[in-house]
């Protein structure tokens, strides 16, 4: 039930992230979770005193101090080539003694991947626990749905660059067996932390668009108390770092909401990444999940 009850508290902050107000519960439900909370807990011999959760990371100004951008380009940019820099900036950042301190023994710091001449770079807003096993982002379901959405719009994950702002999965008290339960949004702390890092990212790959996925990775880019709901600032063109700027949902809404209207709504997001990009769009990609 503990475990229930935190996936269920997980969800609603992400949907509170979304601008998501008020969601529906069934009598039955309800029901359920009253009798849960008036379960008394088992009888132990034995209760060891709770411990209190880790303290929320300091902002910059207490905490690490964020990269230096300017020391970012001195190393990489005079390579001869892309591949070489992107390459000598991942190491870069997965030898970060920060992002380092934040992951937990056989995780990994998250960078991002693809096509490093890629004119669609997709931001996310930080990894999973798939993404920190792996090193990859966006491989869990929410990536497995982004690959079906980059395929829609023709184009290969390879084609593309995938990246999130956030460097390593922000971390929640451990379980009795070390792993990690639920995921939280980062603070404005953390990704500050890490926005020299993407910012280095987007001075190599130079894609021409930009698509920011979810509400978190939004105010990542716009700036904190940019908007109060996603619905406010998604679907319509914004700039980032000098490059046009996309605001969507995140996948996990689809997977959240299996409609025609909501995946209506991220694919006319995406239509218009599109035209702007100059991909083609064929009239069987106009209506998709119109006549469906």
């Amino acid at each position: 039930m503990r475990l229930a009850l935190s996936a269920i508290a997980d969800e609603l902050r992400r949907l509170q992230s979304e601008g998501v107000k008020r969601v529906s519960v069934s009598e039955e439900s309800l029901a359920a979770l009253r009798g849960a909370a008036r379960r008394p807990a088992p009888a132990r011999a034995s209760v060891p005193v709770a411990k209190a959760p880790p303290p929320a990371p300091a902002p910059p100004s207490e905490g690490p101090k964020p990269p230096d951008l300017a020391a970012l380009r001195a190393r990489v940019l005079p390579l001869p080539d892309k591949a070489a820099r992107w390459a000598a900036l991942r190491e870069i950042i997965v030898q970060d003694p920060n992002c380092r301190s934040h992951v937990r023994a056989g995780r990994q710091v998250v960078v991002g991947v693809g096509d490093v001449n890629a004119r669609i770079c997709f931001v996310g807003e930080a990894p999973g626990a798939e993404e920190e096993v792996q090193g990859e982002p966006f491989v869990g379901p929410a990536g497995q749905l982004l690959n079906r959405m980059i395929a829609a719009m023709g184009l290969k994950r390879s084609e593309v660059y995938i990246c999130n702002i956030m460097n390593w999965r922000p971390e929640l008290p451990a379980g009795a067996d070390g792993a990690q339960t639920g995921n939280r949004p980062p603070t404005a702390g953390e990704m500050a932390y890490c926005t020299p890092y993407l910012l280095a990212q987007l001075e190599i790959v130079d894609p021409a668009i930009l698509v920011a996925l979810g509400a978190t990775a939004t105010q990542g880019l716009l700036g904190p108390g940019t908007f109060k709901a996603l619905g406010e600032v998604r679907g319509r063109w914004h700039e980032f770092a000098g490059k046009p700027l996309m605001v969507t949902y995140h996948p996990s809404y689809i997977l959240r909401n299996q409609t025609n209207r909501s995946k209506r709504m991220i694919w006319e997001d995406l239509l218009k990444v599109m035209e702007r990009a100059g991909l083609p769009v064929s009239e069987k990609q106009r209506r998709f999940f119109l006549d469906r």
